[in-house]
């Protein structure tokens, strides 16, 4: 008679923690976006990297004991002097781990001090971060630049006009479906912006008209329900970031070489979004309206865009736009690091 030996899996009090966390109370408690819980990945994915390299422990040994005020301030310390990370990053990193620890509070009761002496931990002041946007004259020239005899141009009219007239984030642009766009007077579309906030954005007829062209295009009915996304890439799949990168450089590089002055050296996305908010507050809009268009939750996120031009405000709101846009599964295997972290870098996705 043989004996079978069965393989004991221990999983650790942080790694349950983890799993319930990452599982049930972030997608289906708080209602997250998949892309925060890739960000909060991340940060614990960079959390064990640290607790591997610097204290010799595992991902599938580490336990809540090694959790401390102190081990969490030398991490943070890690990521700018070893990692070579910036401010910005660092408290980004705090920011996921209190949330955790917001959690954990309430479902691990005997170490309440410990994750109430994590949640001190202040962020650092850190310095305005270099926010590069277009001035009306260039991104005039940008969109300009986009060809509307072609399958493509019209495509990429669409995602470059929208991104700019909405001041819609990256994300909120991949995941925008056709059901939260209103044709109709007044015109509007509706974006899913941080925390799930819905957030009503007016858009201009021009951006309509070209819409619509795009809409036509790609045979997406203006009444379409459909809750897939409405802008893809060449292939007709979802769009990336880096795809919207790649878009927004093909042209910017076609100006840079007629105008050099009119296009920074960096562009992305999120310069859409800031050359917006910009134009707007040039235009005289009201800061408290600016932080409304734009979804922030305070006003003192909207001061940045203040800093950053020194121009006089001229002009109103219609002004400022009209002659700027032209005509998973997840699996419970704890076995080893490699498997936890491979958990983790699959999250959200």
């Amino acid at each position: 008679m043989s004996l079978i030996m069965k393989q004991t899996v221990y999983i650790t009090d942080m790694a349950m923690l983890l799993k319930d966390f990452f599982e049930t109370y972030l997608p289906k408690e708080r209602g997250v976006s998949g892309h925060t819980i890739r960000s909060y990945s991340a940060t614990f994915q960079s959390l064990y990297s640290f607790f591997k390299g610097s204290k010799g422990i595992r991902a599938d040994k580490l336990s809540v004991k090694d959790l401390s005020r102190q081990s969490i301030n030398g991490y943070l310390d890690w990521l700018e002097t070893e990692k070579g990370n910036k401010v910005q990053t660092r408290n980004s990193r705090l920011a996921s781990i209190k949330a955790f620890c917001h959690y954990a509070q309430y479902k691990d009761f005997n170490n309440l001090a410990k994750w109430q002496e994590i949640l001190s931990i202040k962020s650092k002041k850190a310095d305005m971060p270099y926010m590069s946007f277009l001035t009306q004259e260039g991104m005039r020239a940008l969109l300009s630049e986009v060809p509307t005899d072609t399958l493509q141009g019209r495509r990429h009219l669409a995602i470059l006009a929208f991104m700019y007239d909405t001041g819609a984030r990256a994300n909120e642009l991949i995941s925008f479906s056709a059901h939260n766009l209103n044709l109709t007077r007044p015109y509007h579309v509706v974006l899913s912006g941080k925390g799930r906030k819905k957030c009503i954005v007016p858009i201009h007829e021009k951006l309509v008209l070209i819409l619509k062209a795009y809409m036509k295009d790609a045979n997406i009915e203006p009444d379409n329900i459909s809750r897939q996304p409405m802008f893809v890439n060449a292939h007709g799949r979802k769009l990336t970031s880096a795809g919207l990168t790649h878009i927004i450089m093909m042209y910017a590089d076609k100006v840079r070489e007629k105008h050099p002055v009119l296009i920074p050296d960096r562009l992305s996305p999120h310069s859409f979004r800031h050359s917006k908010a910009t134009h707007l507050l040039q235009a005289g809009m009201n800061i408290i309206y600016v932080r409304d268009f734009l979804g922030h939750s305070s006003v003192r996120t909207t001061e940045g865009y203040v800093r950053m031009d020194s121009e006089q405000k001229r002009k109103a709101l219609e002004a400022a736009a009209a002659d700027i846009v032209p005509q998973s599964q997840i699996t419970e295997t704890w076995n080893d690091d490699e498997e936890l972290l491979n958990w983790l870098k699959g999250l959200g996705k």
